[in-house]
């Protein structure tokens, strides 16, 4: 009877979005939503960009839970989604799952700049994104995991996490990423695994050739003296940056760095960071 009722508690919840270029800006034109997700009002503090932010309004993701998330521009539309806080991923003997959709039709632009998510002690979570973009589209996408409550002194010692990141064009990969973590004092400690930190994260700009120069401003872009790890990347469609440490502050504001590099050469407009964001 315990395992039935854990069950019945599960969140199986759905977001779907559809976005279009109508009267001079980008706006919502289909809206699908299932608790717990939720997407507030549409918010445009530069103009015709349609500014998106996702709620879950159960305030974290338990074993069981089994999320899907669709967004869809259309033609030219330009789109900027957001997450209201940090994801919480909490501990269980079951997986939880978010699945995530996205196509980006010609010419449209989609930034998917989620805040971080924390990973718990013995959660178990696996997380796809799958992107497809049409020719002349552009796709922007941040990533930030932090494992354990840190600020507890808690590690990721138990539990596992997978993240599966994968970018078509027309039947073509552009990008596919597949990480998993196990927890583990010794995946966590060894130079292949965490390194002893507990931060990782990974910004992508894919749909776009980059110039080798590009690729030494974002490394430039970094703190010199920090004691994180960081790698920049040149993909034959884009960029990838990574990054290994323990601050969150310094992650976040080494991507917002780089996001305005790209926004400024490809977008030819400075960035906005979401008014959701305490930076």
């Amino acid at each position: 009877m315990g395992e039935i009722e854990q069950k019945s508690n599960n969140w199986h919840g759905s977001l779907n979005l559809v976005y279009a270029q109508q009267q001079g800006k980008t706006q919502v034109i289909h809206s699908q939503m299932k608790a717990p997700l939720k997407v507030q009002r549409p918010f445009y503090p530069e103009g015709e960009i349609c500014h998106s932010v996702v709620l879950h309004t159960a305030g974290g993701i338990v074993g069981g839970d089994r999320n899907s998330l669709s967004f869809h521009l259309q033609p030219n539309a330009q789109a900027l989604i957001t997450t209201a806080t940090a994801s919480k991923i909490y501990r269980s003997d079951m997986q939880a799952k978010q699945s995530i959709q996205m196509q980006v039709d010609a010419d449209a632009c989609l930034e998917w700049l989620p805040q971080e998510t924390i990973v718990f002690d013995g959660a178990i979570y696996r997380q796809d994104l799958h992107i497809e973009l049409a020719p002349g589209a552009r796709w922007l996408g941040w990533e930030i995991t932090r494992f354990g409550r840190t600020a507890r002194g808690e590690r990721f010692l138990t539990g596992d996490w997978k993240s599966h990141t994968e970018v078509w064009q027309q039947g073509v990969p552009l990008w596919i990423d597949r990480q998993w973590l196990p927890g583990g004092e010794k995946i966590i400690d060894s130079p292949h695994g965490l390194a002893g930190l507990p931060i990782v994260g990974s910004l992508a700009w894919i749909g776009q050739a980059v110039e080798p120069e590009i690729v030494e401003k974002a490394r430039v872009l970094f703190p010199k003296h920090s004691n994180s790890q960081s790698g920049v990347t040149r993909l034959p469609m884009g960029l990838l940056c990574r990054y290994r440490g323990s601050s969150t502050t310094e992650v976040r504001n080494w991507f917002t760095d780089v996001w305005q590099l790209l926004r400024l050469l490809f977008l030819e407009r400075s960035i906005c960071p979401p008014r959701v964001w305490q930076l």
